[in-house]
């Protein structure tokens, strides 16, 4: 059986990345879809790390029994034993997430935030990511074989966009990626370009995710982007709370936006002609989503792991995976499913 080769672009979003979760886990189930490079940010970052340590042990059931645990890490889920019959029965996500953002807890510790550095924590400070991400097996993270993985942070120096890739993808690294600064110390790791050690932010700033490590030529044409941050909202925001969630919102979708702009100008060069065959890569972008489902959470849900809509947020990720599937796998490789023209005017 021929398989599809495709790269797929995971973006950042806290624990709204259990939507990714479900992706990979509805991919891995189709033999004929192989994932060549992975471009992730932030949770879109660490879910391509299990991604590939599992994989490099024991292919795709490696890759879902890593992915699994990550998740089971993040939400404790495994110690509420969760059967799958019991999504039905949890509160709608929606629902949860305005709860939440009401919530005298949320509220309090959403202000000291806002008010509090990190750095003030002196001693007690904690970042309750690293003991998990630490476990990774970082061997098969690194590996030259397998899916490429490509991992982006931001200087904060200078406000760029690092890729870290193979040898360069540590825990810190990794930590760097999923920075965000109003909770976290920066992260200070070798910069990859030079290896100096630079101060990073969350990777969301500069690239959600980067594209461009994936236009190798020795890389399939089709990039599929796991988008987890809507770009639509249909209502205008009014409260604190809403105006808060959609300015980020607009700034985690602008690097990305920014990209799928420069891949369209090209298409476009190419298309009329400006630019001789294979001198520049000509990309198919794909996108799989739920606008629908993200529309209803909000920051909240990305700050805080409840188990229930992390698992909501997995089976909302394998149904949408299922539904690009049965609708666009005959394009892959062959035709674009994004309208560009039409994103863009």
């Amino acid at each position: 059986m021929t398989s599809k080769r495709i790269n797929i672009a995971l973006q950042g979003g806290g624990a709204h990345g259990a939507f990714t979760w479900g992706v990979l886990d509805r991919l891995l189930d189709d033999e004929r879809i192989e994932i060549a490079a992975i471009s992730g940010t932030s949770a879109g970052a660490i879910n391509g790390a299990a991604y590939k340590a599992g994989w490099m042990k024991n292919g795709r059931e490696g890759a879902r029994e890593e992915l699994d645990w990550l998740w089971s890490e993040i939400g404790r889920l495994d110690a509420l034993g969760f059967p799958e019959w019991m999504n039905a029965w949890l509160p709608d996500p929606g629902i949860v997430s305005l709860g939440l953002s009401y919530s005298p807890a949320f509220l309090f510790g959403d202000s000291l935030a806002r008010a509090t550095s990190p750095y003030a924590w002196g001693p007690l400070y904690d970042n309750p990511l690293r003991p998990i991400v630490e476990r990774f097996e970082y061997e098969h993270v690194c590996s030259v074989d397998g899916p490429q993985l490509f991992v982006c942070a931001t200087s904060v120096r200078d406000g760029k966009v690092r890729v870290f890739s193979r040898d360069k993808l540590t825990t810190g690294a990794l930590m760097a990626s999923a920075c965000l600064p109003t909770l976290f110390q920066a992260v200070e790791e070798p910069c990859p370009n030079t290896g100096e050690i630079e101060a990073f932010w969350d990777g969301g700033y500069s690239a959600n995710p980067a594209l461009f490590p994936l236009y190798q030529q020795d890389l399939p044409d089709d990039i599929v982007v796991v988008n987890i941050n809507p770009l639509h909202r249909d209502a205008v925001p009014i409260t604190a709370q809403e105006i808060q969630n959609r300015i980020n919102e607009i700034s985690f979708n602008s690097a990305l936006l920014r990209d799928l702009r420069a891949v369209n100008f090209v298409q476009r060069l190419i298309a009329t002609g400006a630019v001789g065959e294979g001198q520049m890569k000509n990309v198919l972008v794909h996108m799989i989503a739920d606008d629908e489902l993200m529309n209803r959470l909000s920051v909240a849900t990305k700050l805080t792991p409840i188990p229930s809509v992390i698992l909501q947020l997995k089976k909302a990720g394998r149904a949408a995976a299922e539904t690009f599937l049965d609708q666009h796998f005959d394009d892959l490789n062959v035709s674009q499913t994004v309208d560009l023209v039409r994103m863009f005017g």
